[in-house]
């Protein structure tokens, strides 16, 4: 999700798993899908959708069910006449699918304004970023010593490794599962960091447990709302984020949303997919779907589906699997909450040591893992269209500002974080994995031609990742019903792309 621009750390920086083995059936006669429908319009969903009509071209017909808003998990909320990203915020300059939708869809990058980041442990700030990058970087080495570095060459390793899933995907190769994916980018190294806790990988690099407890943690707090026992793949992707090349889309995040939605020509149905059921006839396998809209209920056949909402029954997601062989219900592990309170009013400064609210130099405060605090991070916010003259709003003013925490705040909290406030509006996410809930990574392929885009995100939840995840749908999708094997899952992809060119 991702939750504020952490430029103090600039220099930082399964069980269904055999059903996707399975043969796709593509029609007897070869004739490209029909209809193909996409459940789920966060940007998992939306960019399926663009990816798909890239790929099956422009007669196809692409439907995509969404019950809530379009944009899932980006979303905005209005504070005296203007809106606030309430859901995921931040994007980084190394997303090239996000990069190429924004420049697509003709939208802008919102104007960035500078603002210094602390952390603060319960009683006092013990790191805080100043205006000399210089006195920053010597006194991250007087306090952590060289762990910085280790951590910042481990993290742009990870990165350089990564960057290759997009040279892959525009020679068009796709993989049936995450693992596949991973390994085709970092080998077994890549798999074993969805499985073993970031601070195990952090203290292995040699960087020092005094620099985890207070960095790392509270980056893990703010992005992920969990402790530094999350899969260190799931950290790095954390950490990248952790840069101050950041940005985000002026308007709002979910504009790329609807913007992708309406590039390709998708219909939207505002509905609540209930079930979904293989149907055979003669050697062509559909699916038909039976769903709720605000007329009635409905159902439709589709030859290929892809499930961009999570499964996991902890979500109370309501879509259940009919007639399947072997049958298949919803995917172990469940999601954590985080809940996002927009407060406008003046923040208690005093509580973070400053009585003067002149003195507090601070845009945002994350959190060290401190049992008896009770919010993982407090930003002043910037609303989602930023003009000319616009300045952030200082201490001793009536400002926004977001509090990520794990529980919604009571009154007690509330005034202990503010003097006094305008207005509270609290939005609770299921925002990502709760890691550590699930034995492994869920499958891609559920059945033949139907495909599940959420499982990603138990290998590390952002934006980017949900887009990678849409792009290599897309081609698994037209691979399979293509027959065309050697696109899908092939070993050596670095040397192979090479001797194509």
């Amino acid at each position: 999700m991702g939750g504020f621009q952490l430029s103090l750390l600039a220099v930082v920086l399964s069980i269904l798993s055999a059903v996707g083995d399975q043969e796709a059936s593509p029609h007897v006669d070869g004739a490209p899908p029909s209809k193909i429908a996409v459940v789920g319009a966060g940007i998992g969903g939306s960019a399926t959708a663009h990816f798909l009509r890239q790929h099956f071209g422009p007669e196809v017909q692409v439907d995509v069910f969404e019950k809530g808003e379009v944009g899932g998990r980006l979303a905005t909320v209005t504070v005296n006449h203007n809106d606030y990203e309430s859901g995921g915020s931040i994007i980084h300059s190394l997303n090239l699918h996000m990069q190429e939708f924004v420049k697509q869809l003709g939208l802008k990058h919102r104007r960035n304004v500078a603002g210094k980041t602390a952390v603060f442990n319960g009683e006092e700030v013990i790191l805080e970023e100043t205006d000399w990058y210089l006195l920053d970087l010597f006194r991250l080495w007087w306090r952590y010593g060289i762990s910085f570095i280790r951590l910042q060459m481990w993290v742009e390793e990870i990165m350089e490794k990564f960057m290759r899933i997009y040279k892959y995907q525009a020679h068009g190769y796709a993989f049936s599962s995450v693992e596949e994916l991973l390994d085709s980018l970092g080998g077994s190294g890549f798999i074993n960091m969805t499985r073993r806790p970031l601070s195990d990988s952090l203290l292995e690099l040699g960087v020092s447990q005094r620099f985890i407890d207070e960095v790392i943690a509270p980056v893990m707090r703010v992005n992920y709302g969990q402790n530094v026992s999350i899969p260190a793949f799931v950290g790095a992707v954390s950490l990248a984020g952790a840069q101050n090349n950041l940005w985000a889309v002026e308007g709002g995040n979910k504009l790329v949303c609807s913007g992708l939605l309406r590039m390709a020509n998708a219909n939207l149905l505002k509905a609540r997919v209930n079930s979904i059921s293989p149907v055979q006839s003669g050697e062509a396998l559909q699916y038909q779907l039976n769903f709720t809209t605000a007329a009635g209920t409905g159902s439709e056949l589709y030859d290929i589906v892809v499930l961009a909402t999570p499964l996991q029954d902890s979500l109370g997601s309501g879509l259940e699997f009919h007639d399947f062989t072997p049958p298949f219900d919803h995917l172990p592990g469940s999601y954590h909450s985080t809940v996002a309170t927009i407060v406008h009013g003046y923040l208690n400064t005093s509580f973070f040591g400053f009585a003067d609210p002149r003195l507090f130099p601070f845009a945002s405060v994350l959190t060290t893992d401190t049992p008896a605090l009770f919010f993982n991070s407090v930003a002043s916010a910037c609303p989602v269209n930023i003009s000319a003259g616009f300045r952030r709003r200082q201490p001793q003013e009536a400002g926004v500002y977001k509090v990520f925490s794990a529980q919604p705040l009571d009154k007690s909290e509330l005034k202990t974080l503010f003097r006094s406030y305008y207005s509270v509006q609290v939005t609770e996410w299921q925002a990502y994995p709760h890691y550590g809930s699930s034995p492994g990574l869920p499958p891609v392929e559920l059945h033949p031609n139907l495909y599940y885009l959420n499982g990603i995100e138990w290998a590390g939840s952002a934006m980017e990742m949900s887009s990678v995840a849409a792009k290599n749908i897309a081609l698994l999708a037209y691979h399979r019903w293509n027959k065309q094997t050697d696109m899908v899952d092939q070993r050596d992809l670095m040397h192979r792309i090479k001797t194509e060119l």
